[in-house]
């Protein structure tokens, strides 16, 4: 089968839409397409402008001190050093040999 529309083609096509849709709605009809496809256009249009603003744009960092809202802070707080436990490795029981002691 060969891929060539013809005029008949066309013509066929457009005899069955008139069938099935009647003379009166086919101004609405050709109007509603001709908005859908207008739409269609700018929606494409706007996409593509999109596109090329996020990936041309540059967002400064924030200022100092200033975390943006739902991201993690970029240091943790500092505790206070009162109350700070510090971690200290444990020594070796010079009675038990070089074993270190149980907990």
């Amino acid at each position: 089968m060969g891929r060539n529309i013809t005029a008949v083609h066309v013509l066929i096509v457009l005899l069955v839409v008139l069938l099935l849709f009647g003379a009166k709605r086919l101004p609405d009809l050709a109007k509603s397409v001709g908005q859908s496809m207008k739409i269609f256009k700018h929606e494409v249009k706007d996409l593509r402008t999109d596109e090329t603003a996020t990936t041309t744009a540059t967002v400064p960092p924030p200022p100092t001190g200033v975390t943006p809202v739902g991201s993690p802070p970029a240091v943790p707080p500092v505790a206070d050093p009162q109350h700070v436990t510090p971690i200290v490795p444990p020594v070796a029981d010079p009675s038990e040999g070089n074993a270190p002691p149980k907990v």
